[in-house]
């Protein structure tokens, strides 16, 4: 009964640091392009860390991002936007305010169709700031130089982000030897659910708890009608119907900074406006990322393996950094649930306290930093930052933001095992 009570305690300890955290709507009103969810680019700060227990020395990372800043991720939202705007504005269905952005969004066309998917200046930039802050904060692990593996998803936007991150990393010290890697053969580690990943799974979907009392939420949302009435005269006749035009635009203009083209749109949508239906649109990224958490267990286990062949000295790497997309650091969160995200509160309302959406945002990364004390090799401690910020996990702990790495280890093998 001791045993039980002083675990209880060390879980409560735990979890008061997510309760202290700002919470999710006052974030958004001090900023509202958090509202802008996957869409948000990556906020360049530095957090505060809590110094590592007394005779404890930083010596491995292990790290997850997703690429940069990028022109939006397929050709269908630029090309039903340009056939739209074409036709609305030949057969006069714009207002002025329409007519303004018709023709900005016409001058940029090319290069919006040229640019489909691709990381832009900002995004790799991104990721120079993100391994500079990375080597400046634990310099111990990097000091002496050494091996380093780096991991990527197919796509070209990651393997640039891979390419920006690691080029910076050893600009800080050219000792360090990177190999980087986008194949096939690492898929398993990166992007598990690949098509072209030779390995095949079949882990089930899952549906959050909240989704069956989804009716309780009240959604007074009516930007998409307010929209139309700013862009259009009339939508008679033109391709698709009101509400999926209104969602491309709103999808343009959430981009838009992260491509350097703000401004655009002018006055046809606020950032105030977004923020105001951000709970609704946090609740469906909550539904995708939940219902993916088991197809990211090969990543977690690929970090879990990769960190034990680094304490028992079979592996000699400093670091392993891996390089994907939103698709996979989303549910890999849910999955291990950091900040609570694996709650699933049964509440909609709750959701918005386990999850937010912009801790997806454009090169948001998981960094697991390991330190070794001076009892042997067994006496390892992690602590998990997400973008930055040191994050709470579901496992007791006294010494919070670190958490013992046997228990973690034997945590998340068991959570992987049970769903295996």
């Amino acid at each position: 009964m001791k045993r039980l009570f002083t675990t209880l305690m060390l879980v409560v300890l735990a979890f008061s640091a997510l309760a202290q955290r700002v919470p999710a709507l006052e974030q958004v009103k001090a900023d509202p392009r958090k509202a802008y969810g996957n869409d948000y680019p990556y906020r360049q700060e530095i957090h505060t860390m809590t110094r590592a227990p007394r005779g404890y020395k930083a010596f491995y990372i292990s790290h997850y991002a997703r690429h940069g800043s990028r022109y939006y991720w397929n050709e269908t939202l630029y090309q039903q936007l340009d056939t739209l705007m074409t036709m609305a504005h030949d057969r006069h269905q714009l207002t002025a305010e329409g007519e303004a952005f018709y023709s900005k969004f016409m001058t940029a066309k090319d290069e919006l169709m040229t640019g489909i998917s691709e990381l832009t200046q900002l995004g790799w930039e991104q990721h120079q700031w993100i391994a500079r802050t990375m080597y400046n904060s634990f310099p111990e692990v990097f000091r002496k130089g050494g091996n380093i593996l780096a991991i990527s998803s197919l796509s070209g936007r990651c393997v640039i982000s891979m390419s920006a991150f690691c080029q910076e990393l050893t600009q800080c010290n050219p000792k360090l030897e990177i190999r980087e890697q986008s194949s096939r053969f690492t898929l398993d580690g990166v992007v598990p659910n690949d098509s072209q990943n030779p390995v095949k799974h079949n882990y089930p979907q899952a549906t959050p708890r909240y989704e069956k009392n989804r009716d309780r939420f009240v959604d007074n949302d009516n930007l998409k009608e307010k929209i139309i009435q700013r862009v259009f005269v009339s939508t008679e006749g033109l391709p698709g119907n009101p509400g999926d035009i209104a969602g491309n635009l709103i999808n343009l203009y959430t981009s838009l900074p992260n491509i350097y083209h703000e401004g655009m749109m002018g006055g046809i949508i606020t950032d105030q406006e977004i923020a105001d239906r951000w709970e609704v649109s946090n609740l469906g990224s909550y539904s995708w990322v939940f219902s993916h958490k088991y197809e990211m267990i090969p990543i977690l286990q690929d970090i879990l393996r990769k960190a034990q062949a680094a304490i028992d000295g079979s592996s000699d790497r400093l670091a392993d950094l891996r390089f994907g997309h939103d698709s996979c650091i989303g549910p890999l969160t849910v999955l291990m649930g950091i900040h609570g995200a694996d709650l699933d509160p049964e509440d909609p309302y709750e959701v918005k306290n386990c999850y937010q959406n912009w801790e997806t945002c454009k090169a948001c990364n998981l960094q697991f930093i390991f330190y070794r004390g001076r009892k042997g090799a067994d006496d390892v401690i992690v602590k998990c930052l997400l973008n930055g910020e040191e994050a709470t996990l579901p496992i007791a702990t006294d010494m919070f933001p670190y958490y013992n790495w046997a228990e973690l280890r034997d945590f998340y093998t068991e959570r992987c095992h049970n769903v295996e």
